[in-house]
C-alpha cells in the first residue's frame, strides 16, 4: 500500500495523540487505523534495525556454537538476545495502546474493550516467555 503525504502526515499526528487527526466521538469517522496505518509506522525504519540487530544476536550464536565457544558465554548471548526481543516487544506494544486503543476509544466502549482484550492477551503471551 502506498501511502499520500497527507496519510503520512497522519500517522506522525496520530502517533503523538490519543485521537489523531478525527474528530472525537464520532464513531464513523475514518481514522488511521482504518486505512492501515499502524501504530509502530512511524518508527517503522527504527524498528527494522532494531530487529536485523538481534538477527545478527541470533547468527552470533549459531557461529558461537559452530566454533565451540564455552557454554556460559553462549548462554549470556542468549540471555542478551532475549532481553532484546522483550524490549522490542514492550516498544510495540506501547505503540498499540497509544494507536490502536486510542483509536478504538473514538469508535465506543464496545471497540475499547475488544482492543483492551487483545492487548491483555498479548501482555499474557509475553509473561508466558
Amino acid at each position: 500500500m502506498s501511502t499520500t503525504d497527507s496519510e503520512t502526515d497522519g500517522a506522525t499526528a496520530a502517533a503523538g495523540s490519543c485521537h489523531g487527526a478525527e474528530p472525537q466521538g464520532d464513531p464513523q469517522a475514518v481514522t488511521n487505523h482504518d486505512l492501515g496505518i499502524h501504530g509502530y509506522a512511524h518508527q517503522k525504519d527504527a524498528h527494522i534495525k532494531r530487529l536485523r540487530r538481534i538477527e545478527g544476536q541470533i547468527r552470533g550464536l549459531q557461529r558461537m556454537l559452530e566454533e565451540d565457544v564455552y557454554c556460559i558465554d553462549i548462554l549470556t548471548q542468549v540471555s542478551a538476545s532475549t532481553k532484546g526481543l522483550q524490549s522490542f516487544g514492550l516498544q510495540l506494544l506501547e505503540e498499540h495502546l497509544r494507536h490502536c486503543v486510542a483509536d478504538a476509544a473514538v469508535k465506543g466502549p464496545e471497540a475499547i474493550d475488544e482492543k483492551v482484550k487483545e492487548a491483555t492477551r498479548a501482555i499474557e503471551r509475553m509473561l508466558r516467555t
